[in-house]
């Protein structure tokens, strides 16, 4: 990244914890969400190892492995920009589960993964680094390992990425009664 992108990446990292301090992201615990949420836990149930490790990239308040029962991963790591939502994820003291506060330019996990995960963050990527974190992430997923996408709305231009490098193993939109808001959740393997 240029000084100008990691200039505005700070100032982004400053505007969600302001948000998240706000509780403007509340509403992602809400039931709008929901089907989005229980879509990437399905496809984990059909397309993971039994009792996976996770690593949920941009986790938020750890609502992903709020929602799943603790029996149905081996492992969980969220990871997310935000501070703020860290500090509340950690609170939640969830079984066999870790908050980690990084930047996903640069996050490299310790160790593999079954599942990856994308919740609602490869749209924030930089351009040019877009192919560089995926690379890294498909070097720490375990063979037999896939990654899950989710993506509001269109999101321009994330879908070739994994489309291009990953086997589309199955894709679903997910709508609501706001025409506008929907969601494309995609599971892909190597």
């Amino acid at each position: 990244m240029n000084i100008i992108d990691k200039f505005h990446n700070w100032r982004r990292k400053l505007r969600w914890n302001k948000q998240y301090k706000s509780g403007r992201w509340e509403k992602l615990k809400g039931d709008i969400e929901k089907v989005r949420y229980q879509t990437i836990i399905d496809f984990i149930a059909e397309y993971a190892v039994k009792n996976p490790s996770v690593l949920d990239l941009g986790c938020g308040e750890g609502i992903l492995c709020e929602r799943m029962n603790h029996d149905q991963y081996s492992h969980f790591v969220g990871m997310d920009f935000s501070s703020v939502s860290i500090k509340n994820a950690t609170q939640l003291k969830l079984q066999n589960a870790e908050f980690i506060c990084a930047d996903i330019h640069t996050f490299a996990p310790d160790k593999k993964f079954d599942v990856i995960v994308f919740n609602e963050v490869f749209y924030y990527i930089h351009e040019s680094e877009k192919k560089k974190v995926l690379n890294r992430m498909m070097e720490r997923l375990n063979p037999n390992g896939i990654i899950i996408t989710s993506i509001y709305r269109e999101g321009i231009g994330c879908w070739n990425y994994f489309d291009t490098n990953l086997a589309q193993l199955q894709f679903k939109t997910i709508k609501t009664e706001n025409e506008k808001t929907y969601w494309k959740v995609g599971v892909y393997k190597k």
